[in-house]
């Protein structure tokens, strides 16, 4: 679990993970926060023997990636889950992964989660750029490469675009083959980067995707909703994450139209920063090269603005 700035969520979020016979240990990387979360994390980890508290060497901001980075080291158990220092457990959270895990070949397994209001202008700003979303979920039960194909919608139905880190629970050692991490640069997006890189690499499954097995906060200072979609600053995040999956699928034999797919978004999101004449030469070249192009859902939403 990260902790930044989360005072305000950290203990109820802590107590839900801690009272499931499932969780060994609860690992909170403190990642230099500005409130009193270093105070009431250390109050947690004194109080309840499963909490063990951490910081970086230097004792410095990281960012969430970087926190989960050294969580995945921290860790003793044969499993991984995440959480957020601003959601919460379910007593469910972990019933799916209990009969799934029994087969050797599921690395990992992800479910749904709901959403929690904890503040009106948070559900106003939340609702206003993902309208109502009671349930984050994938559509269909899937496994395997499905699931990755699915990420990057290239099945014969929508799969969904992501699922939440709250959800998924993994196979330590299934990380190791690949050293699959977090990306420390990227501060934001980190998330969907780990998501579809371990999608190629391990063996993932549905687990309850259509009842939720934790919740997500959403408060004034969620930074997800602080970014207007199709702005500058929106883009420039969308390249960050697009250009480290374009620059990890050139190394890696993903398939054809997966690499193809990435690089699209990528590019799709690259030609939105630029300006002016510049700007539509860059298009034309890049249709004339790639008209596929054309049929990201990306298109036109970016070009026009």
């Amino acid at each position: 679990m990260p902790v930044y700035n989360a005072a305000e969520f950290l203990e109820k979020s802590v107590r839900s993970a801690v009272q499931l016979d499932e969780v060994k240990e609860v690992i909170l990387i403190e990642d230099k926060s500005t409130d009193n979360s270093l105070e009431i994390c250390r109050q947690l980890s004194s109080e309840i023997a499963k909490v063990k508290l951490y910081r970086h060497p230097d004792e410095e901001n990281h960012g969430a990636g970087a926190a989960r980075n050294l969580g995945i080291e921290k860790a003793t158990g044969e499993f991984i889950a995440f959480l957020d220092a601003d959601d919460y457990y379910l007593p469910n959270r972990f019933n799916a992964e209990k009969e799934l895990f029994k087969d050797p070949r599921i690395e990992g397994v992800f479910n749904a989660i709901g959403t929690e209001y904890l503040t009106e202008k948070g559900k106003e700003e939340f609702q206003s750029k993902f309208k109502e979303i009671s349930l984050s979920t994938v559509n269909y039960p899937a496994e395997g490469k499905e699931v990755f194909m699915g990420l990057l919608g290239l099945t014969t139905k929508t799969f969904g675009t992501s699922f939440h880190l709250d959800s998924l629970t993994l196979r330590r050692a299934s990380l190791e083959p690949h050293h699959i991490r977090f990306n420390k640069n990227l501060r934001v997006h980190q998330d969907s980067d780990f998501i579809i890189r371990l999608a190629y690499h391990c063996h993932l499954k549905t687990g309850s995707i259509d009842k939720a097995v934790a919740m997500r906060g959403v408060h004034d200072h969620n930074r997800i909703t602080k970014i207007i979609r199709y702005t500058p600053q929106y883009n420039q995040r969308q390249v960050l994450l697009w250009k480290s999956l374009y620059q990890w699928a050139e190394t890696n034999p993903i398939p054809p139209q997966g690499k193809k797919r990435i690089y699209l978004i990528y590019k799709s999101f690259d030609l939105a920063l630029k300006k002016g004449v510049i700007k539509y030469a860059h298009i034309l070249l890049e249709v004339l090269k790639n008209p596929e192009i054309l049929k990201t859902r990306y298109r036109f939403t970016y070009y026009n603005r």
